[in-house]
């Protein structure tokens, strides 16, 4: 079955889909003797697919990663600021894995990570709500901070559906909240908070869909279950 050249490197193992379509666009790659372009789709069973005059590594197994992703490390594999990045943590899977969806520099906690490119697109595409869930620590809380996080605001053109938002801790201006997303809007709980006259201080992922962070320390990482990416899918 034809696939684009894209998604097939991606699915091989060597490259992310942005790094290969710059492959293609530089003219590294070749299917059938001939040089292919950008948007070429090819049948990897049956034709030939050189990328630098070399054929493709097989299909891989696919693995699916949960990280608790410590502070100081970010989700973006090429980076230009040569930071430290969430690979590194996971490179003892063995297998090239690329984040599901991002977590700032600045924040913690559970991240996914996998090299089955339709199941990160799936969770990642708008259509597919999964709840997530934060624990949050503030600064700047004052009466009506809860109600005001409780109130759906309007990210990027949409208005975001009511978050789900408990009161844990407050001590004079600071506060701690459980808040519990339905979308994935960019930087969606900060902008939320800052809507709402507060400033994130430490911002900790601690669910997503049925997954649980549970008791997995900074940096530490395990593979799901079947079960636990049969429910995500």
């Amino acid at each position: 079955m034809k696939e684009r050249l894209q998604k097939i490197l991606s699915a091989r193992g060597v490259a992310s889909r942005r790094r290969a379509e710059e492959y293609l666009l530089a003219g590294r790659v070749r299917v059938n003797g001939r040089t292919a372009s950008l948007g070429e789709s090819a049948d990897p069973e049956r034709d030939e697919i050189l990328l630098d005059g070399k054929p493709l590594p097989p299909q891989q197994c696919y693995v699916y990663i949960l990280l608790n992703k410590p502070r100081g490390y970010v989700t973006t594999l090429s980076d230009e600021k040569h930071r430290r990045n969430v690979a590194e943590l996971v490179a003892d899977c063995g297998i090239r894995v690329y984040p599901v969806g991002r977590l700032d520099m600045d924040s913690e906690g559970l991240l996914l990570l996998t090299n089955d490119g339709a199941f990160a697109q799936r969770l990642m595409h708008p259509s597919h709500q999964v709840d997530k869930t934060y624990i949050v620590w503030t600064d700047g809380a004052c009466t009506g901070s809860l109600e005001r996080l409780r109130r759906p605001i309007v990210l990027d053109g949409y208005r975001i559906s009511p978050p789900e938002v408990t009161l844990l801790e407050y001590d004079g201006s600071r506060a701690k909240f459980r808040i519990t997303i339905h979308e994935g809007r960019n930087r969606q709980i900060r902008r939320m908070c800052q809507s709402a006259g507060l400033t994130v201080t430490r911002l900790r992922r601690i669910a997503e869909g049925g997954l649980q962070l549970g008791t997995l320390v900074p940096g530490q990482w395990r593979y799901l279950t079947e079960e636990e990416v049969a429910g995500l899918k």
